[in-house]
């Protein structure tokens, strides 16, 4: 029987697994599906990672070897190339791989760090035919850094998500012309900083309110339609623009991979399309815990690892002291322009001495406040000189104001009058 089964070893069950270990387990297994360690990290091989966590400026690869070099120095277990099936409440986890076939190993306790993974065509519904050229631009990513392969040559990009930002000043960096980055909605869904470095740096044109409309090709992609969209998304007609291309890459959000907490029994949030977590990352089922994208998408890898940490840590402490009442807790509550949190409970006695909420805003605001309450009452306020959806928001909340709290915290945000 193991103490603890990480299932994922990208960068969130890497870091989880870390510091279990620290925190004194010994039978630890980290199950991964791909042949080898790193996830996501291993195709993100433009720098910007570490900043907050090593104070240093990694590319994705150098991020996961540091945490890659920690783990070789431990007795943790490692499963490559074998696929967890199911999560039991009882914390059996049903493993297949070629190497060992069908197993079921069990545990003291489980972590989830199974990231997440790219919507796809099928999601958003574009009109037209199934040509070869349409990829997401995580897929196109694989292609051009792992496989070595160009995907194409002239290219439109759909979604200003962060993968997609990139990808356009990568495949400029191959040869490719990039026509073009369309967005449905007034705002760009990435960071401001992949903005300037990804698209006005190289000229390439950003489209808010636009959308595709039609793709063209039967065997290939040969172009496709671009419409502006109202407030409501739905195209305008008369704004319609062809774009002669062979290749469409799709950067329209991102989906937790939570087929097994579902599976498992595990509450899910609508808004996250994540478990529901404690202030330790511990879910609806005591023993289970879900860190990373899995429970929520992340813009930075930094804060993957921290959060994972803390699970990997309230995890050690469940095997050691074994279950322990719930007790009272607190709500955390979406209030106005925030579109969730995490955690979205939290039990006052369990802090220490503070707690990091993260959230995403519903919309750009300028000059504004994040507003903590309770009861109608407001209990502090965070000054903010912008917000945007792309970026995500960390707060600190002491336990004393937890602890004054009644039944429920609500965040939300006050602009300033312009």
């Amino acid at each position: 029987m193991y103490d603890l089964i990480v299932i994922g070893g990208g960068p969130a069950g890497l870091a989880a697994a870390n510091a279990a270990w620290e925190k004194g387990l010994r039978r630890i297994l980290i199950v991964e599906r791909d042949r080898e360690l790193g996830g996501i990290l291993n195709q993100c091989i433009h720098n910007g990672f570490g900043l907050h966590r090593f104070r240093a400026e990694l590319t994705g690869p150098e991020y996961a070897a540091r945490f890659i070099r920690m783990l070789e120095k431990t007795g943790v277990e490692v499963a490559l190339d074998t696929m967890a099936l199911e999560v039991t409440p009882e914390y059996e986890v049903h493993l297949v791989s070629r190497a060992e076939g069908y197993r079921v190993v069990q545990a003291k306790a489980v972590i989830l760090a199974m990231g997440c993974r790219e919507r796809t065509r099928g999601a958003i519904a574009i009109p037209g035919t199934r040509p070869a050229g349409v990829l997401t631009a995580g897929a196109a990513q694989r292609y051009v850094n792992l496989e070595g392969y160009l995907p194409g040559k002239r290219v439109v990009i759909l979604g200003s998500g962060d993968i997609g930002l990139i990808m356009a000043r990568r495949m400029t960096l191959e040869g490719a012309k990039v026509l073009c980055c369309v967005e449905v909605l007034p705002y760009s869904g990435g960071l401001k900083r992949n903005i300037a470095q990804c698209l006005e740096d190289y000229g390439i044109p950003l489209y808010l309110s636009h959308t595709v409309t039609q793709i063209h090709g039967r065997e290939r992609v040969e172009g496709v339609t671009v419409a502006q969209v109202d407030a409501s998304r739905r195209p305008i007609p008369g704004t319609e623009r062809d774009f002669a291309c062979d290749t469409l890459l799709l950067s329209v959000g991102l989906i937790p991979e939570n087929e097994l907490t579902r599976q498992a029994g595990i509450e899910i949030d609508p808004r996250t399309n994540g478990a529901v977590v404690y202030e330790n990352m511990e879910t609806s089922i005591p023993g289970i815990f879900a860190c990373g994208n899995v429970a929520h998408v992340h813009d930075l890898v930094d804060f993957v690892s921290a959060e994972s940490e803390r699970a990997g840590c309230a995890a050690a402490e469940f095997v050691r002291e074994g279950e322990r009442a719930r007790g009272d807790f607190l709500e955390l509550k979406a209030g106005e322009g925030v579109s969730y949190t995490v955690p979205q409970r939290v039990r006052p006695q369990r802090v220490d001495s503070a707690m990091e909420v993260f959230f995403r805003v519903r919309r750009v605001y300028g000059k504004s406040r994040i507003a903590v309450s309770s009861g109608g009452t407001v209990l502090r306020t965070f000054p903010r000189e912008r917000l945007a959806p792309g970026e995500m928001e960390k707060i600190s909340l002491a336990k004393s104001l937890l602890e004054g709290a009644q039944g429920e915290i609500c965040i939300g945000i006050e602009e300033d009058a312009q």
